[in-house]
């Protein structure tokens, strides 16, 4: 069981969660700090043992991979939370990635090469959970109202299935408040804000967009959550729809 460093906000009105099947142990893929955040603490809250999974070759450039995988270290570390980093041979799975988008790098975001991405990780956190004791596995990638649920769900359900012992948890993190406290976690502990999904194609049409808007190009690395000219949105080119 999860032993924590540091207590966790007790003042919010969370529901208690339950995983499929009544099982207390979770494989939780995770995208970043920003996303994952209030699901790691929704999960403290209800009593679930869960482990961090970090497989994402399709961030890119590597500055920006290490940012965001350092902020999600940090924040895991804080609560003691174990941290699987499997991107152990990041510059292979880069290029597996590519070659997987090879054909799709001028479709649109929610599109088939963002189906493609979500089933490159999910089907390596269901290896990984498979081989590792865990019967759950979920992500934070659908706490982000940029993304689409229905997309991230079945892609879950999809690499879960060749496992028996398996199932993808595809609770909706955004209700209840869930995706305003991503943003209030975010400004509390000032995670770095990322203002693309992440791949190479996201940053280049993201560009393609702040150009024509006359605005100078992302630079990374300089935008936090809490500074005073942060937007507070996951991807700053896109508006958030909080759900209550």
């Amino acid at each position: 069981m999860t032993e924590l460093n540091t207590p966790i906000v007790t003042d919010i009105d969370r529901p208690i969660l339950v995983p499929p099947g009544g099982h207390k142990k979770v494989l939780l893929h995770s995208c970043c700090a920003p996303c994952s955040g209030e699901v790691m603490e929704a999960m403290l809250a209800s009593g679930i043992d869960y482990t961090i999974y970090f497989y994402n070759p399709n961030i890119h450039p590597h500055k920006e991979y290490m940012l965001r995988k350092e902020e999600n270290m940090r924040f895991a570390d804080k609560f003691g939370i174990p941290f699987v980093d499997k991107d152990d041979d990041y510059e292979n799975d880069r290029k597996e990635w590519f070659a997987k988008a090879k054909g799709m790098e001028f479709e649109p975001e929610r599109g088939i090469r963002c189906t493609m991405c979500f089933d490159m990780r999910f089907e390596k956190a269901a290896q990984y959970a498979h081989e590792n004791g865990f019967h759950v596995f979920t992500s934070s990638l659908g706490i982000s109202r940029w993304k689409d649920m229905k997309q991230i769900n079945g892609c879950g359900h999809r690499a879960a299935k060749p496992y028996d012992d398996l199932v993808y948890w595809d609770f909706n993190w955004r209700k209840g408040g869930g995706s305003a406290r991503m943003i209030e976690i975010s400004k509390r502990e000032h995670f770095y804000q990322q203002e693309y999904c992440g791949c190479a194609y996201s940053l280049r049409d993201s560009n393609a967009h702040r150009k024509s808007q006359g605005r100078i190009p992302i630079k990374l690395g300089v935008l936090y959550y809490g500074d005073e000219s942060t937007q507070y949105e996951p991807q700053a080119e896109n508006k958030i729809i909080v759900e209550k």
